[in-house]
């Protein structure tokens, strides 16, 4: 196994500098999907190059989208130097994934567009006979959307077993917490309702991550996966964490200092 600890660490301090020094939001937003990130990243089939046959991702909760700028800059897809640029005057580099960033394959942050968007690359690519995956990182705010259900029942309709779907439960949305603006649970038995293969898993733990990731790519599974990932919204960070104010503010000085501190004792 790669040593996601380090991997997921290095993300989080590189993505918490970004933010900081643009004087932009989502932190808590973005610490909760690192992990999985971290994973995804090194086990997708992707390269600088982009080829074809490679395999795709949509960050449908596009707020996150420092982390998908900083993976992808790991790749080599888009030059680390660029990340300096983040949410600067005239950047292309903006708070919401776009794509006007090399890799990034649809526009992220309007809620309920990325799974609709990343059900149609699968069916093409089914249609096609073509091998690459498409993986779409959701919100569990993204539930609330009927664009979810619906693209749930047609991707089970067309048998899509090359399409995952991640939901990154971290518990809140933008207003509150999921289950006070709209409860889904139990959410592994709606998704099972759709004809979908469920995985529910510690959204931090490295093994169970990479072992969702593993089955994902199995060319014998017959139905699209979907797999929960329960997560703490702020992970890395005693003071972001679990904290809905972290979805909004911005990081002034002494809690950079503060937070940086945290993620570099815990390297």
């Amino acid at each position: 196994m790669e040593d996601y600890s380090k991997i997921a660490n290095n993300a989080r301090k590189k993505v918490l500098e970004m933010v900081h020094l643009a004087g932009a939001s989502h932190i808590g937003s973005n610490f909760s999907c690192i992990d999985v990130l971290s994973v995804l990243f090194s086990k997708m089939n992707i390269d600088k190059d982009l080829k074809n046959d490679r395999d795709r991702f949509l960050l449908s909760k596009g707020w996150a989208a420092a982390s998908l700028y900083y993976f992808l800059s790991e790749k080599g897809v888009i030059p680390k130097e660029d990340l300096e640029t983040y949410c600067k005057p005239g950047s292309k580099y903006i708070g919401l994934a776009e794509p006007d960033v090399r890799g990034v394959e649809v526009a992220g942050g309007a809620m309920g567009h990325g799974f609709p968007i990343g059900l149609g690359m699968a069916l093409g690519a089914k249609l096609s006979d073509e091998k690459w995956q498409t993986y779409i990182l959701m919100s569990d705010g993204e539930l609330d959307c009927g664009t979810t259900w619906e693209s749930a029942a047609l991707a089970s309709q067309h048998n899509l077993n090359n399409l995952t779907v991640i939901i990154d439960c971290n518990d809140f949305q933008a207003m509150g917490s999921t289950k006070e603006v709209l409860n889904m649970e139990p959410l592994a038995d709606k998704w099972k309702a759709f004809n979908w293969d469920v995985l529910e898993i510690d959204g931090h733990n490295y093994e169970q991550i990479e072992e969702a990731i593993d089955r994902s790519k199995k060319e014998k599974r017959q139905k699209p996966l979907v797999i929960i990932a329960r997560t703490i919204k702020g992970k890395g960070v005693s003071f972001f964490e679990r904290k809905l104010e972290w979805h909004y503010k911005n990081i002034d000085q002494e809690n950079y200092i503060k937070a940086l501190a945290e993620l570099n004792h815990g390297k």
